[in-house]
């Protein structure tokens, strides 16, 4: 172990050819997923050694060629098990950090993303293979992917931190491939998304979860699934109920998701009913919500923008007419 990491901090530049040789060993023997898998096991400095060798084998690129570093395509070709044991070092909150600073450098790949979101196997079995993926088959929910909402409600403070960061990195960063795959998974993602992570006791958990919802679904990407969404009168129950919260900063972030709601030029008559039957409250209601935000001059400009689209609401609902240039415009708010 000590060699090796002296090896990759130290001799880099140095000794390329001896790099590589030592790179080429690693992946011979397996010793990325031994590593992966024992990671948990390690005393504290064997794991920040592991945190550091993996991550300098994942960024390794020899000559600075094209296309992905050799690790992460062998990873997906041919063990995409290494990105699944560290996943699971969630389980453990002696093993979390370790492995979230590797995976936090290894999910910047969209490969290894995918790996992630479509892996369904079960421990000692053999993951999924990037060419064995099939984006248009819903998923199960028994995936590493979903075993992430419970780490990051259920785990200590430091695991749930952990877990959210990657978590939010898998849904932000890769946008083409998280728009296919909510798409595919739509009412599992979000049905587990409000029970478990909007509905969570962990104030924290809460308002990050929220505030990742309203970029979510702001996010050009994710237009067809933020469509559908917003049709949903129980979505926009739970939102209007987030504006009640008694902490400001779950309103606030509630807030940001109730506007798509409002801004939507086609409401749904699902919508549309809930709004019309709440015109008056929300009249009332939406001038003295957060006040004292007087240096906040966006979100003063949001809420008037909001109270002028239910002013002008009709009496009865009306069937919206689709067209694919409609979106939610939040920004006219500023207009």
């Amino acid at each position: 172990m000590a060699l090796v990491n002296g090896l990759y901090l130290e001799e880099m530049d140095s000794a390329p050819a001896l790099v590589r040789s030592l790179f080429d060993s690693v992946i011979r023997e397996d010793l990325l997923f031994q590593l992966a898998h024992s990671i948990r096991k390690l005393p504290f400095e064997a794991r920040k050694d592991t945190q550091t060798i993996v991550t300098h084998i994942l960024r390794y690129k020899p000559n600075n060629g094209p296309g992905d570093p050799p690790a992460i395509d062998y990873i997906v070709h041919q063990r995409p098990e290494v990105i699944i044991e560290l996943c699971r070092g969630f389980e453990d909150p002696h093993s979390a950090l370790s492995c979230a600073s590797i995976l936090k450098e290894a999910v910047k790949s969209d490969v290894i993303a995918a790996l992630i979101l479509y892996d369904q196997s079960n421990e000692y079995e053999p993951a999924v293979r990037l060419n064995d993926i099939n984006a248009e088959q819903p998923q199960t929910g028994d995936g590493i992917f979903w075993k992430f909402f419970e780490w990051i409600d259920k785990g200590s403070f430091e695991v749930s931190a952990d877990a959210f960061t990657i978590f939010r990195d898998l849904l932000t960063r890769h946008k083409t491939l998280v728009a296919s795959y909510l798409s595919a998974n739509y009412s599992l993602f979000f049905g587990r998304y409000h029970q478990i992570l909007i509905q969570s006791d962990s104030y924290v958990t809460k308002r990050q979860s929220i505030k990742l919802l309203g970029e979510i679904l702001l996010d050009r990407t994710n237009y067809n699934v933020m469509t559908t969404y917003v049709d949903s009168g129980d979505h926009l129950k739970a939102c209007m109920n987030l504006l009640r919260d008694d902490r400001k900063m779950v309103q606030y972030e509630g807030f940001h998701v109730f506007k798509v709601f409002v801004a939507n030029p086609n409401k749904s008559v699902a919508v549309q009913r809930i709004l019309i039957n709440n015109r008056e409250r929300l009249l009332k209601f939406l001038p003295k919500f957060l006040e004292d935000r007087t240096d906040d001059d966006q979100f003063t400009d949001e809420k008037a923008f909001l109270v002028r689209q239910i002013e002008l609401l009709p009496s009865e609902p009306i069937e919206p007419s689709y067209s694919s240039t409609s979106r939610p415009s939040v920004n006219a708010a500023a207009a």
